[in-house]
């Protein structure tokens, strides 16, 4: 009891020295527990939606996905005759059945030929008004479509792009273009996640989707009274057998949920290792700030010692103000992280991701796993200073207070660190010097961790040097008081180490990213450069198959010399030594495609490979194979017949663009698969006559004008969307790494701040012997914009060398080229320096503001 009293004492007496690190924990626990509560909200939501959706028993056309959605290479979906329905409908146990059509494969454009697809990247789904709809559906105004001049479209899309009734909208598919008038508008009863949902009537919706009517994509069965979702899938398996997908309600939402179950993972799991990164950056600042206080109370802590106090109860006493700030922070992170899930939905609300905040789900286990990490790295981060504080003799009280134990570091922590950063960079030469991407990818993650303990062990001996470096750069030309701050960076080389390495270790992170990021680009970019020889490539960025209508539009524009037409589709293989390999990609191109793309080949020619009944292989599969030129294998085209088509090129799978393709030529898988089979091209290339290639941009584009769900890039245009493609996943990575930065920012200022306290007397004796006020805040400003620099430069340092390993790892797998972001690493150094100064304004503020008298006579 008598050593939880003096931790309580203690703690309240130093509450504004324990602020900074509390607020380190809270930030970290709210980050933890603001991505479960966001998540477990995400989940509810969909979890509500597709039970919501789901009928007692779906039947769906064989070649249909598990959630239902389109896969057909046509870009229609795949349907069955509407004789099923009469089927289904005469099946012991139903009460009802309806037949209904839907496709995702489509864009919706008003009439300035706009998009009305989510920005979000959730699905545009257009489909048949039905009961099951009617059910999550409220019409708000005006009525349900009849007629092929109708449609209805949800409340939230209506909203967004100022919809309304009246208004002409125009369903592209791959059949064509259909319009049609707002006829209603209906809102969700339930949580819309983004989707943009549009409904015609049965018939309109089967001609605009398939084009053909008297077939439904699905059926939506009722269950009568008393009948399983089980024994009524039984019943209706045993009534049409195996050539349909038959699921109950709940197989239906297992495998909507499935579907996104990856992505909400991938997000989740991704932010739980930035929180992570947080919790680390906020143990140094925690161990700085017990280091400290243990240190200004030496004097005291000697007194307790000789009163009688054991190392123990000292050991415990410092623990349990721990534990306390532990508890305070966690607490308050809990409560901050609802606030952040909140706040996370109403951004994905402006992005085109509605999640309502009556879902709001906070699980008994988000609260109690916030806590108990918050406490335990607290405490554990306090381990370290308890232990000093407990080995502190008797003695000390006879000694001046303040005097630090851990003025320099040890030959132990110099030994050690050099030996884990030798460790670390050893592993980074063998991750870069593997034969093989999945080999080295360990060594790198191995060299990634030991560098970076490493460098945080031997931080305070690099310390010295470098900020002597920096002081001498940096410091120098401001006189004795740039001096003075050098030296007090100088002074605790443990607490100027332990400083910085909180903002090295975001700062690593970001200069590896950057590092890898733009190689990427540079890499891709020459690839672009080096095998591309087609000015322009045309696809659909949200995935929709390029109709026969809008190549012929291509094919019609005089610039262009030439047009070639790219395919995909999966069959069945048997090589030639007999293995068969169940729906691979064989990829069907005009001849032109090998001057569009010019693949390296390792044997025979490619253009060889668009002869008839030919094909090539890469060169992997090639060896596992024991193929050669002149090999034979066995291609079982989907919805067409089988055919042997001979090996005539075997291409290097040293390539980025189209790794890993076999081609074929479309004229041979014509052959094959009827004309009404054959898949819609995936992408098309087109070449400008010599000198005329401005001219034929301008007419691609115009020609293309009544397709919208296409964009025309030339190589600028390709290479300018990748680098935006990389360029948002970084920001959005370093907006995540900012939480890390931030928490690291408020341990510089915990640091000035105990340290302006610590050297209380010694800012009092220089002012009173002359020393302004302005020169006081210099002082420290300078010695805050050393000791961020020093991180700084670690970081980056330690960061361009993960990049640079890490690229060697790509180059493996294509990207040759290295480019180091030198504009993104100087502005990150100078940055620094920037937080340096933030960091400095209140210590800074609150030194000038001592009274000299007062200063002088502390103790």
């Amino acid at each position: 009891m008598t050593v939880m009293k003096t931790s309580m004492r203690n703690f309240l007496a130093h509450k504004g020295r324990m602020a900074l690190s509390a607020i380190a924990v809270l930030l970290s626990v709210a980050f933890v527990c603001g991505t479960l509560v966001f998540t477990d909200t995400m989940s509810t939501t969909f979890d509500k939606l597709f039970a919501a959706t789901s009928s007692d028993v779906t039947v769906s056309a064989k070649g249909a996905s598990d959630s239902g959605e389109t896969t057909a290479d046509n870009g229609k979906p795949p349907v069955m005759p509407a004789s099923v329905l009469g089927e289904v409908r005469k099946t012991q146990g139903v009460k009802s059945a309806e037949g209904t059509v839907f496709s995702t494969s489509v864009t919706v454009v008003d009439a300035d030929k706009d998009n009305l697809s989510p920005s979000s990247g959730a699905p545009t789904i257009v489909g048949s008004w039905n009961a099951t709809d009617a059910r999550t559906m409220k019409i708000t105004s005006g009525a349900a479509p009849k007629g092929g001049d109708q449609i209805m479209v949800d409340a939230d899309t209506a909203d967004k792009h100022g919809l309304k009734l009246g208004d002409e909208i125009g369903v592209i598919s791959a059949v064509g273009t259909h319009n049609a008038k707002i006829s209603g508008i209906a809102d969700f009863t339930v949580t819309n996640p983004g989707a943009a949902i549009f409904y015609l009537d049965t018939k309109t919706a089967q001609q605009t989707l398939v084009g053909e009517t008297g077939v439904y994509t699905s059926v939506n069965v009722t269950a009568a009274a008393g009948i399983s979702d089980a024994q009524l899938k039984k019943n209706v398996t045993a009534e049409l057998g195996g050539d349909y997908q038959i699921k109950t309600a709940k197989e239906t939402a297992d495998a909507n949920q499935k579907d996104v179950a990856g992505f909400m993972n991938v997000m989740k799991y991704a932010m739980l290792g930035f929180a992570g990164i947080a919790f680390l950056v906020g143990i140094f600042l925690i161990i700085n700030t017990f280091s400290m206080l243990v240190a200004q109370r030496t004097r005291e802590i000697g007194l307790m010692r000789a009163i009688g106090s054991s190392r123990k109860q000292v050991n415990r006493s410092v623990l349990a103000e721990a534990l306390l700030l532990g508890l305070v922070g966690s607490l308050l992170g809990v409560g901050a992280g609802v606030g952040l899930a909140v706040g996370l939905m109403k951004l994905m609300g402006q992005m085109g991701m509605e999640l309502s905040t009556d879902d709001l789900t906070v699980a008994w286990t988000t609260p109690v796993v916030g806590l108990v990490l918050g406490v335990i790295v607290t405490v554990l981060a306090a381990y370290l200073p308890a232990r000093r504080a407990g080995k502190i003799s008797p003695m000390a009280a006879l000694r001046d207070a303040g005097a630090p134990a851990d003025a320099k570091a040890g030959w132990i922590r110099g030994i050690l660190g050099t030996v884990l950063t030798a460790g670390g960079g050893f592993a980074l030469y063998l991750a870069a010097a593997a034969d093989k991407a999945t080999d080295g990818s360990l060594w790198l993650g191995i060299g990634v961790v030991l560098s970076l303990i490493g460098f945080v062990v031997i931080g305070p001996l690099l310390a010295g040097a470098v900020v002597r470096v920096l002081g001498a750069v940096l410091l120098r030309m401001f006189g004795p008081v740039g001096r003075m701050a050098e030296r007090n960076a100088l002074r605790n080389p443990r607490r100027t180490g332990a400083t910085g390495a909180a903002l090295m270790i975001g700062l690593a992170l970001v200069a590896c990213l950057s590092v890898v990021g733009s190689s990427m680009v540079a890499s891709a970019t020459d690839q672009l450069d080096k095998t591309v020889g087609t000015d322009f490539i045309v696809q659909s960025d949200s995935g929709q198959l390029i109709t026969p209508q809008a190549v012929k539009a291509m094919k019609s524009t005089p610039e262009l010399e030439r047009v070639t037409e790219y395919k995909w589709t999966k069959a069945d293989f048997t090589t030639p030594d007999g293995e068969p390999l169940k729906d691979t990609a064989i990829t069907a191109a005009d001849p032109s495609y090998a001057t569009d793309l010019r693949t390296e080949t390792v044997a025979g020619k490619l253009p060889d490979a668009y002869k008839p009944d030919s094909m090539s292989v890469h060169e992997k599969f090639a060896e596992d194979h024991g193929i050669t030129l002149g090999s034979k294998i066995k291609v079982a085209f989907k919805d067409g017949s089988a055919a042997d088509l001979t090996v005539r090129a075997i291409t290097s799978s040293d390539v980025v663009i189209d790794a890993g393709a076999m081609y074929t030529s479309i004229a041979t898988m014509a052959k094959y698969v009827p004309a009404d089979k054959m898949p819609l091209d995936s992408l098309v290339f087109a070449s400008a006559k010599e000198g005329q290639q401005d001219a034929a941009y301008k007419s691609l584009k115009s020609a293309l004008h009544d397709y919208p769900q296409y964009t025309v890039r030339d190589q600028t245009d390709y290479k300018e969307a990748l680098k935006d493609q990389i360029g948002q996943l970084l920001n959005m990575i370093y907006g995540l790494l900012a939480l890390a930065i931030i928490v690291a920012i408020l341990g510089v200022v915990n640091t000035l701040a105990l340290s302006v306290v610590e050297r209380t007397r010694e800012i009092g004796l220089m002012r009173a012997i002359g020393l302004s006020r302005r020169q006081l805040r210099r002082m420290i400003r300078m010695e805050s914009v050393v000791i961020a620099l020093f991180g700084a430069l670690l970081g980056l340092g330690l960061g361009m060398g993960w990049g640079a390993t890490a690229q060697q790892l790509l180059a493996l797998e294509g990207l040759m080229v290295l480019e180091i972001p030198w504009p993104t690493i100087i502005g990150v150094f100078i940055g620094s320096a920037f937080v340096g100064l933030f960091a400095a304004l209140i210590p800074a503020f609150r030194a000038g503001r001592m009274n000299v008298l007062n200063a002088i006579a502390t103790e």
